[in-house]
């Protein structure tokens, strides 16, 4: 069920905080043993998932194997990932795709690729994860990429949003935002026992109480002016597990998609890895290509060098941007394998089969988040974190093309299989301290959000950008800071709104991303500063502790 506002429903087995991939996912696999609910800030469809065009990385054909797949992983993370979180996901690469397609996921398959069909268009027949088509990106050294044509994100998004709906233990609940976490502590143990929520709606804030809260809330891309993410990116599940207690890692590595539409009037929309795979062309305004220059493998090097390359020809020639160019496959094969593309292109008067396609780089994934163990379960206890929002050690200092839903749906998996062995054992806890809001009042002029938005975005995207130096980070340090404390004071004095909590949490996670920043002296992977070119020979996590929390429930 769906409902748009909390109503009288605050007490949950489970409350997920976020509507992707990773939290549906989590839901549906829990919600057969306790109740769940789903808080999402916006309608549910605006997170990340629904956007992703390329697909799921696993290992399906027979010439593949876990050992490639692992192999090509830890080499695209540029040798920082952890080898068994790694190979544990890996091997969950075929579990996931199965369950996927039992709940009706319409992947594309080899004989629609073949005859030219629609995907999957006889959705009373359950295809086979052999008969799947596989596509290759960056990175990878096989043919492993399931897809639903060029819409992956929302053909999962759809099938899943739908069985939960019709889940009878699960409240899908829209217009929420999680502010912050409610934890106890008893002989040093920390334990979330529950959330406050801003009901958008009414305006009030509700306390929420739980047996086990899981943040899913995906990455803080939004801290960069250009990036292919929808406007919810804001890092909320980070800043807010940060002030809860939680430890971070590798916040740093920012990645940035190499190929996002450059168009006035195309926000946000990505061109999907996929057409490098099936064999677009990286071109420089003249028509010459570039990228023999800076890899080997070329158009199919993994995305933090096909982005400096970018970004650096884009400097040299003081250029808007760079074409991608797919024009010399055949119109058809164009049309079909990509379909979404063709269409968004062409009501910008750009022929995709004619016309070559401008692109610039873009924010794109959060690689780092907070620090979990292989079920998914934090530094506090009850608390989980999945998806981007997480550091699992699978993506290292460059998360390899497709293996983020990966990810996704085997922690999922994980979590939901922890927290179904630990429900019967959990208590709801006792009475809890509502949200105090007495001492506020409503913001009366809405300028100093709307300014210290464009300002740190700003920032963030000339001086912590694809390209760094240590006197850029530093001058962002000060700015940052000085923005940071602006907020806090009007969060301090004024009754919260959304736009309000995005920032206080964009601006935490930023300065966060900068102290990591600060902390790698190398350039490994996504992070590559100008003061420290050379990479070290031991490649180590970059591990940040929060010093204090917020008041806690005792």
């Amino acid at each position: 069920m769906v409902d748009s506002a909390l109503n009288d429903n605050t007490r949950f087995d489970v409350i997920v905080i976020g509507s992707g991939a990773a939290g549906l996912t989590l839901a549906l696999r829990a919600a057969d043993h306790c109740s769940v609910a789903v808080l999402s800030k916006g309608d549910l469809h605006q997170g990340a998932t629904f956007y992703a065009q390329g697909g799921i990385a696993a290992v399906l054909d027979e010439t593949d194997s876990t050992e490639s797949h692992a192999s090509d992983t830890y080499v695209a993370g540029a040798n920082l990932g952890d080898p068994e979180i790694i190979r544990y996901i890996v091997e969950g690469s075929a579990t996931a795709v199965e369950w996927l397609i039992d709940q009706g996921v319409p992947f594309t398959t080899k004989a629609e690729i073949a005859d030219g069909s629609s995907a999957n268009s006889d959705n009373s027949k359950k295809v086979q994860p052999a008969s799947l088509h596989l596509t290759k990106e960056g990175g990878h050294t096989h043919h492993r990429i399931i897809h639903a044509t060029d819409a992956t994100g929302k053909a999962i998004f759809q099938t899943l949003q739908k069985k939960a709906a019709k889940h009878p233990n699960i409240k899908l609940i829209e217009g929420s935002t999680a502010i912050d976490l409610i934890t106890q502590t008893q002989l040093l143990n920390k334990t979330c026992v529950g959330a406050y929520v801003l009901d958008q709606a009414t305006g009030n804030v509700q306390l929420m109480s739980s047996k086990f809260v899981v943040l899913a809330t995906g990455g803080a891309s939004k801290a960069y002016l250009y990036t292919s993410n929808p406007d919810g990116a804001s890092g909320d599940g980070i800043a807010i597990g940060w002030r809860a207690g939680c430890r971070v890692a590798n916040l740093e590595f920012n990645q940035f998609h190499p190929t996002c539409l450059y168009h006035p009037h195309a926000k946000s929309f990505l061109i999907t890895e996929a057409l490098r795979g099936e064999g677009a062309k990286l071109e420089l305004p003249d028509g010459k290509r570039f990228m023999a220059m800076f890899d080997n493998r070329e158009e199919l090097a993994p995305r933090d060098i096909v982005a400096r390359a970018i970004d650096h020809e884009m400097k040299r020639l003081g250029c808007d941007c760079v074409f991608l160019n797919i024009s010399d496959k055949p119109a058809n094969f164009i049309i079909e394998r990509f379909p979404t593309i063709y269409k968004k292109c062409l009501t910008l008067g750009i022929d995709i089969t004619k016309d070559r396609i401008p692109v610039v780089p873009a924010a794109h994934y959060t690689c780092g988040g907070i620090m979990v163990d292989r079920n998914g379960m934090t530094d506090i206890t009850n608390l989980y974190a999945i998806g981007e929002t997480s550091h699992t050690g699978l993506h290292g200092a460059n998360r390899m093309a497709s293996n983020s839903l990966l990810e996704c749906f085997v922690m999922s998996f994980a979590a939901a299989r922890d927290i179904k062995g630990r429900i019967d054992q959990t208590s709801f806890s006792g009475t809890l301290r509502p949200w105090d809001d007495s001492r506020v009042r409503y913001p009366d002029d809405e300028t100093l959000v709307a300014h210290n938005w464009e300002e740190l975005r700003r920032c963030m995207w000339n001086f912590v950008g694809i390209v760094r130096n240590n006197e850029r980070l530093k001058r962002a340090k000060r700015r940052i800071t000085l923005i940071q404390g602006e907020i806090q004071e009007h969060y301090e004095k004024h009754r919260v709104t959304n736009d309000l909590l995005e920032l206080r949490n964009l601006i935490l996670v930023s300065s966060l991303i900068i102290d990591s920043a600060l902390s790698r002296k190398e350039s490994r992977g996504l992070h590559y500063n100008l003061d420290y070119p050379k990479i070290l020979d031991r490649a180590e996590n970059t591990i940040l502790t929060p010093t204090s929390g917020r008041r806690e429930d005792s």
